[in-house]
C-alpha cells in the first residue's frame, strides 16, 4: 500500500523556525561593532581574509597608539586572538569582554580619551538644544 505523503503535511517540523530568531549572524554583529567605535580608533574593519560564520567573526583594529589586534567575536563576547591583522594565535588564552567598549578601554588610552570627548560633545549639544 502506497501513501501519498508531503513533508509540509507533517504537524511536526524537523526544523524549528523559532530558532532562527535566536541565532545571531556574528558577521552582522561585527559590522555593528565596527560602526559603533570606528570614530575612536585609527582603523577597524571586519576581516575578509579569515572565515567568518554565523557563530564567529573576526575584526581587525588598530588603536590610536598604533597597536594592531585581531579580535574574535562570538556568543561569549570579544577577545584578542592575535597581535596583527588577520592573525589568529591558537596558543593565546585571552579574556573575553562583554562589549567592545570594555575591551578597547583596557587596550587603548586613546580610545578612552576619544570616547570621553565624544560623550562630552554630545552632552554639550544636548545642553545647547535644551536652552
Amino acid at each position: 500500500m502506497e501513501i501519498d505523503y508531503q513533508p509540509e503535511d507533517s504537524p511536526v517540523s524537523l526544523f524549528d523556525e523559532d530558532c532562527i530568531d535566536h541565532v545571531k549572524d556574528m558577521r552582522l554583529e561585527a559590522e555593528a561593532v565596527v560602526s559603533d567605535v570606528l570614530f575612536a580608533v585609527s582603523e577597524m574593519y571586519v576581516s575578509s581574509n579569515l572565515d567568518s560564520a554565523l557563530a564567529v567573526a573576526y575584526i581587525n583594529v588598530e588603536t590610536r597608539e598604533g597597536n594592531r589586534y585581531c579580535l574574535e567575536l562570538n556568543e561569549a563576547g570579544l577577545r584578542v586572538v592575535g597581535y596583527a591583522f588577520d592573525q589568529v594565535d591558537e596558543s593565546l588564552s585571552t579574556q573575553y569582554f562583554e562589549t567592545i567598549y570594555s575591551l578597547l578601554d583596557t587596550l587603548s588610552p586613546g580610545y578612552r580619551e576619544a570616547f570621553g570627548n565624544a560623550l562630552l560633545q554630545r552632552l554639550e549639544r544636548l545642553q545647547q538644544n535644551g536652552q
